[in-house]
C-alpha cells in the first residue's frame, strides 16, 4: 500500500499543468488553461486545467481528476502505476507500507531489465538502417520510414550472437531473464551451454507498456521460415496475456474514432496505421483474454474485433466473445468483423482503402447477434432437444454478463430461438428478470439527498476552492442527513487532524478517492471551474451560506419538536431543547 502522506507530498511537488502539457498542448485562458479534450473528439476547447486547484475537467464529456487521475485516464495506468509514473517524473521514490525485501528486489530487477530492453530496441533500429534487404522488405509492404519510426521497428541480423555489439557483457544473466538470448543446454564436459540470440534475421516489433517502456519483442521472418512470428517469452516484464501490440501508439486515435479495433498480427496494426487507420491493436500470439478486454475498455466503450473469416478466425472470435462477457456493463459494446477468406486487414486496406475498411468496422456484427448466430449453428432449434441444448450452452454465457439492460436484451433476443419467454429463459439460467425501470446505472455515484442547487452543495463548492474555510464550519443541525454537509465536515476533520498539509481540490479528491465523499467532492470541484467566484468573496459566501443553513436547521428542529408536542407531548429534555432552539433562533 502506498502511504497517503506520500501521495499528498507528490501532489504538492508536481504541477498538473506540466503533467497535462506533456501530452496535450494547453493555452492560457484567464486563470486557467484550455485545450480540446484528449478524451473525446471536439472542435472547440472544453477541457480546462486549473493550476490553483490542481484539477482538470472537461465540460464536454465530463472527464475530470487530479494529475494522478489524468495519467490513469490518458495512459490507461492503474492507480498504483499512475502514482509511480508521476513520482518518476518528479524524481521521487514511492515508499510502500507493505514493501518487502522481495518486492524491492523484483522492482530493481524490472528496472534493470527495462534498461536492457531499451538498449536492444535501439540496437535493432540501428541495424535496420544498415540493412537494405530489411528496408526493401518494409517498403515492399508499403511502410514509410515515418510509420516504421513511430512503431520503433528494427531488424535483428542473421547472426548467432549479434547482440554482442549492443552489450558490453553478452554473458550477463539479465539478457536471458528478459528473453533476448537463449542458453543452450550444456554438452558433455561443459559447465554451461552456448548462448545465442533469440531473434535472428527478423523484422523486430518492440512491444511497449503503458509507460512507453519496451517490455518485449515480436519478430517476423523476412522470407520463408518458421515460425513466421516469434514473440518474447514470458518474463518479469512481459506477459502476452496482459499486453497488446500498438496500444501506446493507438490511444489518441481510439479516443478520436470512438472505438478500438483488435486484429491478429503486428503487420496488420502497422499497415492499417500506414493507411490512416490508427486505432488498431493486436494480441500477441495468444487468444484474447479478459485482461485484454479490461485494458481496452479503459480506453473506450466500444471494441471491434477483426478476424479472418476462416475456421481459425471464427474460433478466435468465439474465445474473444467469451472473454468479453464479464466486462459488458451497460454502455459498453463489442462487435465482430469477419473479412473475406482471401483477405487479412493488411491486404484488405491496400486493395479497398481505409474508408471502406472503416465502413465495415462501424457496421460490424454486434456481439449479441454473433452469439445467437453461433448458438443456432450448433443446436438444432427445430427440435425440443436442440432448443434445450441451446439453453444449456447459453446459460454459462448469459450469466457472465453483468446485471443490467444488456443482459435483459440478450435474454429477449435468445428467448424466441428456444421457444420460451424472456422470463422463462431467465429462470432456466438461474436469473431473475428485473422489474421495469430497475436497471442499475453504470458506475453509480453517491446520489446527494439535496437538490443540485442546494445551499449545502454550494458550501462544498466553496470549500473545494478554499478548503481552509471548512474549519469555520462549527455546529450544524442534521449534518448526518445531508451528504453534501457530511463531505464538508469530512474536509474539516481532515484538516483539523493534519492529514493534508497543503490542501487543494486535487489533494482532497485523492485523499477521499475511495470514500463516499469522493464523488461529491469531484462534482463540486468541477462546478467551481464552471461557476468561477471571486476569491476575495469566498469567505463571505461561506459565512452567509453557513448562516442560512444554521437558520434552516434550527427552524426544521423547532418544527419537528412543535409537531411532537401536539401529538404526544415533550419530555423535559425535549422541552429544554425546544427552549434552546427558540432562543438561538431569536439571536440569529
Amino acid at each position: 500500500m502506498i502511504p497517503q502522506s506520500f501521495i499528498q507530498e507528490l501532489l504538492n511537488r508536481v504541477d498538473i499543468v506540466d503533467v497535462v502539457e506533456r501530452h496535450v498542448p494547453l493555452k492560457k485562458a484567464g486563470a486557467n488553461y484550455q485545450a480540446c479534450c484528449p478524451f473525446h473528439s471536439e472542435k472547440s476547447p472544453s477541457f480546462t486545467v486549473s493550476p490553483t486547484k490542481q484539477f482538470y475537467h472537461c465540460f464536454g464529456c465530463g472527464a475530470h481528476g487530479s494529475a494522478i487521475g489524468f495519467l490513469m485516464e490518458y495512459s490507461g495506468l492503474p492507480y498504483p502505476e499512475a502514482i509511480e509514473e508521476l513520482a518518476r517524473q518528479a524524481g521521487m521514490t514511492v515508499p510502500r507500507e507493505d514493501f518487502t525485501p522481495e518486492m524491492a528486489q523484483r522492482r530493481q530487477q524490472a528496472a534493470s531489465l527495462t534498461e536492457l530492453m531499451a538498449r536492444a530496441a535501439n540496437h535493432y533500429k540501428q541495424q535496420l538502417k544498415k540493412t537494405p534487404r530489411a528496408i526493401d522488405y518494409l517498403k515492399g509492404r508499403g511502410l514509410s520510414g515515418e510509420v516504421a519510426a513511430r512503431f520503433g521497428i528494427g531488424y535483428a541480423p542473421d547472426g548467432w550472437q549479434g547482440l554482442r555489439d549492443a552489450f558490453d557483457d553478452y554473458e550477463a544473466p539479465g539478457l536471458n531473464e528478459c528473453g533476448l538470448v537463449i542458453d543452450a543446454e550444456a554438452s558433455d564436459g561443459q559447465e554451461k551451454g552456448r548462448r545465442y540470440d533469440r531473434f535472428r534475421d527478423r523484422i523486430m516489433f518492440p512491444i511497449f507498456d503503458a509507460r512507453n517502456n519496451v517490455i518485449g519483442f515480436g519478430g517476423r521472418v523476412l522470407d520463408k521460415g518458421e515460425p513466421k512470428y516469434l514473440n518474447s517469452p514470458e518474463t518479469p516484464l512481459f506477459s502476452k496475456g496482459r499486453e497488446l501490440y500498438g496500444l501506446t501508439q493507438a490511444r489518441t486515435a481510439i479516443r478520436d474514432d470512438g472505438f478500438v479495433l483488435v486484429v491478429e498480427g503486428y503487420m496488420d496494426v502497422v499497415a492499417l496505421a500506414q493507411f490512416g487507420v490508427g486505432n488498431a491493436v493486436a494480441t500477441l500470439g495468444t487468444a484474447t483474454t479478459a485482461e485484454h478486454i479490461h485494458k481496452l475498455f479503459r480506453q473506450t466503450d466500444r471494441i471491434v474485433f477483426c478476424f479472418d473469416g476462416d475456421r481459425a478466425g471464427r474460433k478466435a472470435a468465439w474465445r474473444a466473445l467469451e472473454s468479453a462477457l464479464t466486462e459488458l456493463a451497460d454502455g459498453r459494446s463489442a462487435s465482430f468483423l469477419f473479412l473475406p477468406p482471401e483477405h487479412d486487414p493488411d491486404s484488405f486496406v491496400r486493395e479497398q482503402g481505409a474508408d471502406r475498411f472503416r465502413q465495415l468496422a462501424l457496421s460490424a456484427q454486434p456481439l449479441s447477434e454473433y452469439l445467437l448466430h453461433e448458438l443456432e449453428a450448433r443446436c438444432d432449434t427445430h427440435s425440443a432437444e436442440g432448443r434445450a441444448q441451446l439453453v444449456t450452452e447459453a446459460k454459462p454465457l448469459v450469466t457472465q454478463v453483468p446485471a443490467g439492460a444488456l443482459r435483459t436484451q440478450l435474454l429477449h433476443l435468445l428467448a424466441p430461438a428456444v421457444g420460451l419467454s424472456a422470463a422463462e429463459l431467465a429462470e432456466a439460467c438461474g436469473l431473475r428478470m428485473p422489474r421495469r425501470g430497475s436497471y442499475p446505472a453504470r458506475a453509480p455515484a453517491a446520489a446527494p439527498r439535496t437538490a443540485p442547487s442546494s445551499p449545502a452543495r454550494k458550501l462544498l463548492c466553496i470549500v473545494m476552492q478554499r478548503p481552509e474555510l471548512s474549519l469555520r464550519l462549527g455546529h450544524l443541525e442534521f449534518v448526518e442527513e445531508d451528504s453534501w454537509l457530511q463531505a464538508v465536515q469530512a474536509v474539516a476533520d481532515c484538516l483539523e487532524h493534519g492529514d493534508i498539509e497543503s490542501p487543494n481540490a486535487a489533494a482532497l479528491m485523492e485523499f477521499f478517492r475511495d470514500s463516499p465523499h469522493g464523488a461529491l467532492m469531484t462534482e463540486a470541484a468541477a462546478s467551481s471551474l464552471e461557476d468561477v467566484a471571486d476569491e476575495g468573496a469566498l469567505p463571505h459566501m461561506f459565512d452567509d451560506t453557513i448562516l442560512h443553513l444554521r437558520r434552516a436547521g434550527i427552524s426544521n428542529a423547532i418544527k419537528r419538536l412543535t409537531e411532537l408536542s401536539r401529538q404526544s407531548g415533550l419530555t423535559p429534555a425535549q422541552q429544554e431543547e425546544l427552549h434552546r432552539l427558540l432562543k438561538e433562533k431569536a439571536g440569529t
